[in-house]
């Protein structure tokens, strides 16, 4: 049974990547929910890392992986404001994360473009959760960036 609905656990995700803009990363924020709790909570942080590899989902993976004590997150349930990239889809199809659920789509870098079979065959994906409140957020941070 469902204690929150995708739509609260999106927006919990959405509140991380309020704080990825507020500190000048492109705005995109991750949960990953076990059991109805959320065990980890990430934004982008490339910039403040010096990191390529430092995008929400990467960091909200480690950070499960962690929280359980184990590495692989057939259980759980990953939130993102957007569409995986490819690098990211191949760290959940190695998490084996159970179920994907993201906001706004990625037509340029996103996973499914590129190679709709990145992830895990078991993992359930859906798309499209409060895709407006994040790609309004993304498209705030990108014209603020080019005046």
């Amino acid at each position: 049974m469902e204690l929150f609905s995708h739509e609260y656990y999106m927006n919990e995700a959405l509140k991380q990547a309020k704080y990825a803009f507020e500190e000048g990363e492109i705005p995109v924020g991750a949960v990953i929910v076990s059991n109805n709790r959320i065990i980890a909570r990430a934004y982008n942080q490339t910039e403040k890392l010096h990191d390529v590899t430092a995008h929400a989902e990467m960091l909200a993976i480690t950070s499960a992986a962690n929280s359980l004590g184990a590495k692989y997150l057939t259980d759980c349930k990953m939130y993102v404001t957007l569409e995986p990239c490819q690098m990211c889809a191949g760290a959940l199809f190695w998490a084996q994360i159970s179920e994907l659920h993201f906001g706004a789509s990625d037509p340029k870098r996103g996973f499914m473009k590129v190679n709709s079979k990145a992830l895990h065959p078991k993992t359930k994906i859906s798309t499209g959760i409060l895709a407006e409140q994040s790609e309004s957020l993304l498209n705030e941070f990108f014209n603020k960036l080019r005046k």
